[in-house]
């Protein structure tokens, strides 16, 4: 293979694009670069609203993008903007699943202990996280079959490899993710087509709207104790930025990747590689 089909395979014009929580932070910086290499990106999220900060990289191409409304746990939503998205662009490619989260009131802290976890804010983080990329799964996942080819990319995390303290909820829903990413990249490779793979990334400790202020003081910017022991624990020092995901988000949705299937890949620092000692 000669460099010119090296730099083609990062070439995604024509290629269509399902994001899923794509106005956030992660799912955003995935979109504009997207956009970037020629992709049509279209953005599912009950936020239709594309912040400013990717609206102008995406509007400047040279792909095309198309916000469209979508719960992921609304099965009918998702069929209803698979219907826009087929009209417009014909088929799916590739699906990200990026929409995810915690909720508060399934994180312990001193004044709520694991005993008295509300099941209702555990089941909220279970569905949110798991259903979520289950339900889009199947409904994307079928028309990748009707073409025999297509790339799924589910977004687990470094807390399904180690559980973090006080996020129970989280980390068991995110380890069902990497389990799901797995079980169903064999199940399309063997049931449907070899050209159908399913992998994930699981992105260490970045600096996100819902976790900023567990990580860093509000007032003061200074690492919190749990910032800090982080960063101990990050042979890297720092945290991530979303621009740290991209090389490895394109390189798995990418032909690159052709005999890569069914890996959950640490994007973390060393966090992942790092003993303490």
């Amino acid at each position: 293979m000669n460099l010119e089909d090296i730099k083609k395979l990062y070439d995604f014009t024509g290629k269509t694009v399902v994001i899923t929580g794509g106005t956030g932070v992660l799912g955003g910086e995935i979109a504009c670069a997207l956009v970037g290499c020629g992709a049509n990106v279209v953005v599912l999220d009950r936020n239709t609203d594309i912040p400013e900060i990717y609206r102008q990289p995406m509007d400047a191409g040279p792909g095309k993008y198309l916000v469209v409304y979508a719960d992921v746990l609304d099965r009918q939503t998702l069929e209803d903007a698979l219907g826009k998205i087929e009209s417009d662009f014909s088929s799916v490619d590739m699906l990200i699943n990026a929409a995810g989260g915690n909720h508060p009131k399934a994180t312990t802290n001193p004044d709520l202990s694991f005993f008295d976890l509300p099941p209702d804010a555990v089941q909220w983080v279970f569905n949110l996280n798991f259903i979520g990329t289950l339900l889009p799964s199947q409904v994307f996942g079928k028309t990748m079959i009707k073409q025999g080819s297509g790339v799924i990319l589910n977004l687990s995390s470094m807390s399904a490899y180690q559980p973090l303290t006080r996020i129970a909820a989280y980390s068991a829903a995110k380890a069902a993710v990497s389990n799901l990413t797995q079980w169903l990249a064999v199940h399309m490779a063997q049931e449907y087509s070899p050209d159908i793979r399913v992998n994930a990334i699981a992105p260490g400790f970045f600096l996100t709207e819902q976790n900023r202020f567990l990580l860093t003081d509000k007032d003061s910017g200074d690492l919190t104790p749990r910032g800090q022991s982080i960063i101990d624990q990050t042979p890297q020092g720092r945290f991530g930025d979303p621009e740290d995901l991209l090389g490895a988000t394109l390189w798995l949705l990418s032909p690159a990747s052709k005999f890569v299937t069914g890996i959950v890949l640490p994007i973390d620092g060393g966090f992942s590689a790092f003993s303490g000692v």
